[in-house]
C-alpha cells in the first residue's frame, strides 16, 4: 500500500500545473486583461465588466476586440533561428548605406575623369540646380510682396505731396523777402551819429 501511495504522489507531482510565465505590463493593462479574461471565462458579463472598469459597453467591446487581435498576432508562427535585434538591424542598414555612398562617389569620380579625358563638359547636377560658382554669379532676387509694393507706392505719393508743399512754402518765403527788401530804405551802410551835447 505504501508503494502505491508513493507512486500516486509522484504522479500527482509530475502532473502538477505550472504557473503561467506571463511578464505582465502596467497596472492598468493588467487590470483590463484580468477583467476581459473573466468575461471570456463566463465569470462576469460584459455589462458588469464595463461597470467595474467605469466605461461604457461599446468601449469594453473595443478593448476586448483589441485584446483578441493581439492574442492572434502573438500566435503567428515565427521564423526559425536566431533573429537579429532592432539595434543590430539598424547597424547593418547604416553599414550598407555607407558602402553605397562610397560606391556612388567612386562612380562619380570615374565619370568626371572620363569626361575630362574626352573633353566633354560636365553636365549640371540632378534637379536642375546650378553649380556653386554659377550660383555665386547670379544675383539673388529679393521676393517682392504685394503689400510692400503698395507701401512703396503710398510712400512715393506722400513724398510728392510733401515736396510740393515744401516748394510752395519756399516760394512764399522768397516772395516775402523780396517785398521786405523793396520797402526798406537804403542807409548806405553808415550808422547815423547820435545827437547830444559834448561836455
Amino acid at each position: 500500500m505504501s508503494g502505491n501511495g508513493n507512486s500516486t504522489n509522484r504522479s500527482k507531482s509530475r502532473t502538477a500545473k505550472k504557473p503561467h510565465g506571463i511578464t505582465g505590463g502596467t497596472h492598468e493593462a493588467n487590470r483590463l486583461a484580468v477583467v476581459i479574461l473573466e468575461v471570456l471565462a463566463g465569470e462576469r458579463s460584459p455589462s458588469e465588466a464595463a461597470k467595474l472598469l467605469g466605461i461604457g459597453a461599446p468601449r469594453y467591446y473595443q478593448l476586448e476586440t483589441r485584446a483578441l487581435n493581439g492574442l492572434v498576432q502573438a500566435l503567428e508562427p515565427r521564423p526559425k533561428g536566431k533573429q537579429p535585434s532592432p539595434a543590430n538591424r539598424i547597424a547593418e542598414l547604416e553599414k550598407a548605406l555607407e558602402e553605397a555612398r562610397r560606391r556612388c562617389n567612386r562612380q562619380q569620380t570615374l565619370v568626371r575623369i572620363a569626361q575630362r579625358s574626352l573633353g566633354i563638359k560636365a553636365s549640371p547636377p540632378a534637379g536642375g540646380k546650378h553649380p556653386p560658382k554659377d550660383r555665386a554669379k547670379r544675383r539673388k532676387r529679393r521676393p517682392t510682396v504685394r503689400a510692400l509694393r503698395a507701401a512703396k507706392t503710398l510712400e512715393a505719393a506722400t513724398g510728392v505731396e510733401e515736396a510740393k508743399s515744401l516748394q510752395h512754402e519756399k516760394q512764399a518765403g522768397d516772395n516775402a523777402d523780396v517785398s521786405s527788401t523793396k520797402t526798406e530804405p537804403a542807409t548806405g551802410g553808415v550808422p547815423e551819429a547820435k545827437s547830444g551835447a559834448v561836455g
